[in-house]
């Protein structure tokens, strides 16, 4: 009887879940917070995702502001979170790890939303606004936001994202917090693909371990002295490997030149700038010392806002830890051109020959052409690898649809359609 109970069960989670793709496609589902969407949060569209599969389940987020906690398990990979528009298309929440306040605590404001503290209302969360337990995670158009640090300008650790699995890439999304915005996977042998993002935060706010490559992004620094990132490196090929990405902030991370690249947390942490235009000033010496002795805290063709080759002389080379008996050491404060031109996308990301490819995931497809407003019909040529389109009126989305055609109300105008391919991302604009 209970066979049968599971099997029963098992059926009508398929007609479900068939039936959505069915009304949603190319989409499995659509969050919209005016319930226009099969669900008004992000969480409830990834409780409803099925588990254990092997291609994307493609959830759809509309413009909104989803304040809320998401945590996506272990055991549904292949998760596809695909916003609208990364400036309108907002996840966030108001939490930190801070731990009971005593009578050393100076400001204790917030206790109130600790993770820690029984009366808060965020008691007991992950510790993080998202937090990406999956392997095969893919996100774009999303941003990312800690309300506590970026409210607070202080700390404790206030975590915008966390994810601690394989193969996750992230495209053109924004996070922000203060202290620890991002927590990368502590896995050695997982690996991130980060392009065209923006990190903003002040306390080592990219951090963690595995092999990471984060190319075309900005790191922006709100804070005089602000320290970028903190690895723990221990088994990494790797490490983090920043490639043409833009270190930025605001007038007090300019000041004095205190800001840094950042400093190694624990173990034998690897990181390496390559091609990166510094926009601020940054620290001569360029790391801060903390738990441990790097592996390789290196640059290579690192330029000032002009284009001009920064003086790399005044680097540091040794390092010391912390407490009784620390470690003591030195590392490369630079690299060759010829190494750079190995630490490639290739290297990095498809270095064991799996198919795990996040570029072929995060591709745009064109525009659709011969875009027709006739009445209330529009019409567009069919964009080929497209699984669908979205029709938009502005930030509105009038349409998702398979078809070349949709409805529209007389008079609509600013119509905009964008193909989608078979992983979710949304192809360029026809208008």
């Amino acid at each position: 009887m209970k066979h049968l109970r599971k099997i029963w069960s098992l059926s009508i989670t398929m007609l479900i879940s068939s039936t959505l793709y069915a009304q949603n496609a190319p989409f499995h589902a659509v969050v919209a917070t005016d319930n226009s969407g099969d669900y008004a949060k992000v969480q409830e569209a990834i409780d409803a995702a099925p588990e254990n599969r092997t291609e994307p389940w493609i959830i759809f987020v509309k413009n909104g502001s989803y304040r809320e906690h998401v945590v996506i398990p272990r055991n549904k990979p292949f998760i596809h979170l695909i916003g609208q528009d990364k400036e309108k298309t907002i996840i966030h929440h108001n939490l930190n790890v801070g731990g009971a306040p005593n009578e050393k605590t100076k400001d204790a404001t917030y206790w109130a939303h600790s993770v820690h503290n029984p009366q808060a209302e965020v008691h007991k969360y992950e510790g993080s606004v998202v937090k990406v337990k999956s392997t095969d995670f893919y996100t774009e158009n999303i941003s990312y936001i800690n309300d506590w640090g970026v409210e607070a300008q202080a700390g404790p650790q206030a975590l915008a994202m966390n994810s601690s699995g394989d193969r996750a890439s992230f495209k053109n999304c924004i996070f922000r917090s203060f202290q620890d915005t991002w927590m990368t996977t502590t896995q050695d042998t997982a690996r991130h693909y980060v392009k065209d993002c923006y990190i903003e935060g002040a306390v080592d706010y990219f951090y963690g371990g595995g092999d990471v490559l984060l190319e075309n992004c900005t790191l922006y620094n709100v804070r005089r002295g602000s320290v970028i990132v903190a690895p723990c490196h221990k088994d990494a090929k790797y490490g983090y490997i920043l490639r043409d990405c833009i270190v930025d902030g605001n007038k007090a991370a300019a000041k004095d030149s205190r800001t840094t690249l950042g400093r190694p947390w624990h173990n034998a942490p690897r990181t390496i700038y390559i091609n990166t235009r510094l926009m601020i000033p940054i620290n001569p010496i360029g790391w801060s010392l903390m738990g441990t002795v790097p592996a390789i805290f290196a640059e290579y063709n690192s330029v000032d806002k002009e284009g001009n080759l920064v003086d790399l002389s005044k680097r540091r080379s040794e390092y010391v830890g912390r407490g009784e008996n620390a470690s003591k050491g030195s590392c490369p404060t630079t690299i060759t051109k010829d190494e750079a031109d190995k630490l490639t996308y290739e290297n990095v990301i498809l270095n064991n020959g799996n198919t795990w490819n996040p570029r072929e995931i995060m591709a745009q497809l064109p525009a659709p052409k011969g875009l027709k407003v006739k009445g209330n019909k529009v019409s567009w040529k069919r964009v080929k690898g497209a699984t669908g389109y979205i029709v938009l009126a502005g930030d509105n989305v009038i349409d998702i649809t398979t078809k070349c055609k949709a409805d529209i109300e007389p008079g609509t105008t600013a119509i905009q359609v964008r193909a989608v391919s078979k992983y979710g991302a949304l192809g360029a604009i026809a208008k």
